[in-house]
């Protein structure tokens, strides 16, 4: 045969051997059940492939590290969830847990709302039936510095804390996180939170807001969504103290001394020493219950009662006195051996999995030391609705901590037409809760549910966030 047919031949065979290889992926390309698919994100860096314990999953998740100030060695850690199918058309939400100074990955992550929720033993996950990643990319962030895996290398920032500190933030986190995120810079956008976050929630939205006049800083805000949220100081008070009388968890003369005692539109309600004392009998009482939830039992674990922080309190002279917001104790204790595991923290992109970080899911130096909290957010509220942000606020009825009639009394203030009454909403062929629709905002109840609502219904909860997507009422028929 001739030697350059030879040699064709030779290469022929060659290049056909070559293009029959398909390429290895490496572990960080593979997905849960080791099949490989096109990232929608990319890869850059903070995908999530060895989560221990983690269950099957047909999505890409992402955690690490956005640094919001360079000067100071300022970092949020995020943990970003896509949507379980066809994430490119689907919004992105950011939520928000409050306290001041509670974690999102902690509480909403990996007890409500995530597609991983951490397991009773502390050492695993299970997967969430439930989870908003049905429907959405949902972006978790531990905010502010100084919460969860967040941190400064500046000591002086963690004296600075508050509402404008922790905007201003999660406002930088958001255009540095859309550098690592392209795909999502111009998506469709929401905030949801509870809690303390009716505060953080409003503000962030504000801020974008305002900043979004620059075209190059647009983000594409549609609406806000918030859960038993802190919204009007003196209200929330107000309805606090109401709620524990009317369901019967203080007397009618406890009541009745703190009606006529206390100012809460003061900035110091208890330079009145019979308010001081009828609200401490307030808080005594729900310290024999779980102020977030009448009707369920409390933790007995011994653990869990010795760090027990749903009750602690701040007074001060120059804010309204804060409660911490939080849930359950026993799953608080869950999630804190979890994220204290080391290769937990490695696969998070948190440590190198030997110099470990100490992650506690409430951090009570910043609720102690919180400098600045804006009194009410009604102002904010009255600037979004008319700028048409679609907003959604719920509440569960069995949560004592920002109850409902909290939520009722601040909204009431805003004095809006109503323009649907007051009805009941259904999931599975069941009230699931009330609402009421006003122009420019929506407000809705849980039935059974206490402060955190997803933990109690999260089925129904999910419905609810669905229709809230879509800007569909709650199902109001059987």
């Amino acid at each position: 045969m001739d030697i350059v047919l030879k040699h064709t031949l030779f290469f022929a065979l060659l290049l056909t051997l070559l293009l029959s290889i398909k390429p290895v992926l490496s572990s960080r390309h593979k997905n849960w059940g080791g099949v490989g698919r096109k990232l929608s994100s990319g890869d850059n860096g903070d995908l999530v492939t060895d989560l221990p314990g983690q269950p099957h999953a047909d999505f890409q998740h992402y955690a690490g590290y956005v640094t919001v100030n360079e000067t100071n060695g300022r970092a949020l850690f995020y943990w970003f969830y896509e949507a379980m199918a066809k994430p490119e058309e689907k919004p992105l939400v950011l939520w928000l847990n409050g306290g001041p100074g509670c974690s999102s990955v902690g509480y909403g992550a990996t007890q409500e709302i995530g597609p991983f929720l951490v397991d009773t033993d502390g050492n695993g996950l299970k997967f969430n039936n439930f989870s908003w990643n049905r429907e959405a990319n949902m972006l978790f962030l531990e905010s502010p510095v100084g919460v969860g895996f967040s941190y400064s290398n500046t000591t002086s920032d963690y004296d600075n804390l508050g509402d404008d500190f922790t905007a201003n933030d999660a406002y930088n986190f958001l255009h540095k996180w859309f550098l690592k995120f392209p795909s999502y810079r111009t998506r469709t956008f929401y905030i949801a939170g509870e809690s303390y976050a009716g505060k953080y929630v409003p503000e962030l939205a504000e801020l974008i807001h305002d900043k979004n006049k620059d075209p190059s800083l647009h983000i594409d805000l549609k609406g806000i969504l918030l859960g038993n949220p802190e919204t009007s100081d003196a209200e929330d008070w107000v309805g606090l103290v109401d709620y524990a009388w009317s369901h019967a968890v203080v007397s009618d003369e406890t009541h009745k001394i703190i009606r006529q005692s206390c100012d809460f539109n003061s900035s110091d309600p208890w330079r009145n020493k019979d308010c001081t004392q009828a609200v401490d009998e307030v808080l005594k009482q729900y310290k024999e219950i779980d102020i977030y939830s009448l009707y369920t039992s409390v933790c007995f674990a011994s653990t869990a009662n010795a760090n027990d922080n749903s009750m602690q309190m701040k007074r001060s002279s120059k804010m309204m006195p804060r409660i911490m917001g939080g849930y359950d104790p026993c799953l608080d204790d869950y999630a804190k051996a979890f994220y204290n595991k080391p290769d937990v923290q490695k696969a998070l992109h948190v440590t190198d999995g030997h110099s470990l970080k100490n992650w506690s899911i409430c951090n009570n130096d910043i609720f102690e030391h919180w400098r600045q909290s804006k009194p009410s957010m009604i102002p904010i509220y009255k600037k979004l609705i008319s700028a048409g942000l679609r907003i959604w606020i719920y509440s569960g009825d069995t949560d004592g901590r920002v109850p409902v009639l909290s939520t009722r009394y601040s909204l009431s203030s805003l004095g809006l037409p109503i323009t649907k009454p007051w009805r009941p909403w259904y999931h599975e062929k069941e009230v699931s809760g009330w609402y009421q629709e006003y122009e420019g905002l929506t407000f809705a109840t849980f039935r059974g549910a206490g402060h955190a609502v997803p933990c109690f219904k999260p089925s129904n909860s999910l419905a609810f966030f669905t229709a809230f997507l879509l800007g569909e009422d709650p199902p109001s028929t059987r």
